[in-house]
């Protein structure tokens, strides 16, 4: 059974772990993988903040298969209006909640035309005024998008930062900030992509694959699987 540490991290709580450590984990990520993706498909910064929003409680392979189709039709806001909100649907009808994403896909599209000229805003206080954006979707459109070096937590991140652990935290904000306190500057763009990958491919929930992790040996969860 995984173990969550129940505790709020802050900007001023310190890391389990010696910076030392924390920059050997990130050094190792990076000479594994130098340029991390994310896995969902997109065109442009409004495809991707779609996507994105669409991704909630869905996998990425779910709506990748969705949005192709979508996104063939409908890649601007001005498109996504004119396609409406029944239309929509028909596309992403596969995907989780796809009657309410729908409904804010739609109504962010206006948004973005009425508000930011039909361009996504480059600020997560203004992401955040779109229907259906949260912190987490305006993280990673920061961040993928525009190149800011923002932590979006998921629910593999939130995971991998509790067992290793880096920034433990009750909350996915509380981790968002621990590793936002700690994560060496040249790291931080691509953190959140390494820890993701992390927890989907090798550090899993039900059974962690850790003969194959490259930071076993700084890695400090216990029960570890042979």
């Amino acid at each position: 059974m995984e173990r969550i540490v129940k505790a709020v991290t802050t900007v001023d709580s310190p890391s389990p772990v010696d910076a030392a450590t924390v920059a050997e984990i990130f050094h190792r990520f990076e000479q594994a993988d130098p340029e991390p993706k994310g896995e969902l498909e997109y065109t442009s910064p409004f495809t991707l903040l779609v996507a994105v929003a669409l991704s909630a409680q869905a996998t990425d392979v779910g709506v990748n298969k969705a949005t192709r189709a979508l996104f063939a039709v409908a890649d601007t806001p001005e498109k996504m209006v004119a396609l409406g909100e029944e239309r929509l649907r028909d596309y992403i009808k596969t995907i989780g909640l796809f009657r309410n994403k729908a409904k804010n896909v739609v109504a962010l599209s206006k948004m973005l035309i009425d508000r930011f000229d039909s361009t996504v805003p480059q600020t997560r206080e203004e992401l955040e005024q779109l229907p259906g954006v949260g912190r987490k979707t305006a993280n990673v459109v920061l961040n993928i998008a525009f190149g800011q070096p923002t932590i979006a937590v998921d629910t593999h991140l939130f995971r991998v930062s509790n067992r290793i652990p880096l920034a433990p935290g009750a909350t996915p904000l509380a981790v968002e900030l621990g590793l936002a306190a700690i994560v060496p500057a040249r790291y931080r763009r691509h953190a959140h992509h390494w820890l993701i990958l992390h927890g989907r491919y090798v550090c899993k929930a039900r059974k962690p694959e850790c003969p194959k992790c490259i930071i076993n040996d700084l890695c400090r969860y216990e029960p570890k699987t042979a």
